[in-house]
């Protein structure tokens, strides 16, 4: 599974990594997350507001850093 941060490397972006990275290990996933910090990328997938996580491809989430049990509902 990969786990895709959408942001310029803010600090809610790095929240959003963090809180993502402890979710997909406390259910056990086998994932890799990926920091997408290109505007231009990010723009691709749609998103206007940052921080966006995407989950292989499709984003789940814009503009909020999303806590542990959101993105465990999410995975």
């Amino acid at each position: 599974m990969k786990i895709q941060i959408l942001g310029t490397g803010c600090a809610k972006c790095i929240k959003l990594a963090e809180n993502a990275e402890q979710a997909a290990k406390e259910l056990g996933i086998e994932f890799e997350i990926e920091k997408i910090t290109d505007i231009n990328k990010i723009m691709d997938f749609g998103v206007m507001f940052t921080p966006g996580l995407a989950i292989d491809g499709e984003v789940k989430s814009v503009g909020k850093v999303l806590s542990v049990e959101d993105i465990k509902k999410l995975l």
